[in-house]
């Protein structure tokens, strides 16, 4: 008996000992299982900042029509040729891209802390900027133009020497309002303003008389606003502007060179003639005015 009761001791305790190990090693195969699945199901995302009011580069709009996308934290959404260069970028490279709406003058901040990896925003690759981001090669070259009243003595304007005695502003931040506005010799700067909308309402309200922007948004501005003119100088007769600042690029944070690169794999299959395409439809699709 005492025999007996011995061997069934035993039998009990590797019998426990078998389901012990069994759990163990179930515990382990399903936290392996867990932990594979997240990494398989982990997907690259493009965070990108732009202002989503700057049109044809992008603006804010009630619907996904035309293509447009969610902007994140909010209930609208974006579109534009930012958001079209947006979508080829995440799409070719694997990205899931989501797009935050910053200020002008916080989107370089916001690419440094990493709140966004990426700003497709309209902006110039400037030899100062290059301090501060990383950028990408262009993805569209915009030159120096002019937005005036149709009726202003400035809409007849051939050299920038027609323009003294006017008032002139634009963009703060940009190049245009630091460089080429103080090319007109007798104007008259006035302060800067924050976005483009700003810039329609101060020419067609007359309190100012021109505004310096880029020929994209100057096209978008007359299209829509049909009391405007956009005046383009010959060559030779309008803004000395360098190369690095009307060739468009994507910034990142310094030193990421994931982004940059994804991006220039993806500009290098864009040809010239398909980002004029993409311009030419980005106005088309634009609001009835963006500036209200």
């Amino acid at each position: 008996m005492k025999m007996r009761k011995k061997k069934s001791i035993f039998m009990s305790l590797v019998l426990s000992l078998v389901m012990l190990l069994s759990l163990t090693g179930c515990g382990s195969s399903e936290q392996a299982g867990s932990s594979s699945d997240s990494t398989s199901s982990e997907k690259k995302v493009l965070k990108v900042g732009m202002e989503c009011m700057n049109a044809p580069y992008n603006w804010s709009q009630t619907d996904d029509s035309n293509g447009a996308v969610p902007i994140e934290g909010t209930t609208e959404y974006v579109n534009g040729y930012d958001v079209m260069m947006a979508k080829k970028i995440a799409e070719e490279n694997g990205y899931e891209l989501q797009v935050y709406k910053i200020e002008w003058d916080g989107l370089i901040m916001a690419v440094q802390s990493g709140t966004i990896n990426a700003i497709i925003a309209g902006m110039s690759a400037t030899d100062e900027r290059k301090q501060s981001v990383d950028f990408s090669d262009p993805y569209y070259k915009a030159t120096h133009v002019l937005i005036v009243k149709k009726d202003s003595k400035y809409a007849s304007a051939k050299t920038l020497d027609d323009l003294k005695g006017c008032n002139v502003t634009s963009q703060q931040g940009t190049t245009m309002y630091d460089s080429s506005a103080k090319q007109i010799k007798g104007a008259a700067i006035q302060e800067a303003l924050p976005d483009i909308p700003s810039l329609i309402v101060a020419v067609s309200s007359g309190r100012t008389d021109v505004a310096i922007v880029e020929k994209p948004m100057a096209l978008a501005a007359i299209a829509t606003n049909k009391d405007l003119a956009m005046v383009e100088f010959p060559e030779g007769s309008g803004f000395d502007v360098d190369s690095g600042i009307t060739n468009i690029a994507v910034a990142a944070k310094k030193g990421d060179s994931a982004v940059v690169d994804a991006c220039n794999k993806t500009l290098k299959g864009i040809s010239d003639e398909e980002k004029d395409k993409m311009m030419e439809e980005a106005i088309a699709n634009q609001p009835a005015s963006d500036s209200e």
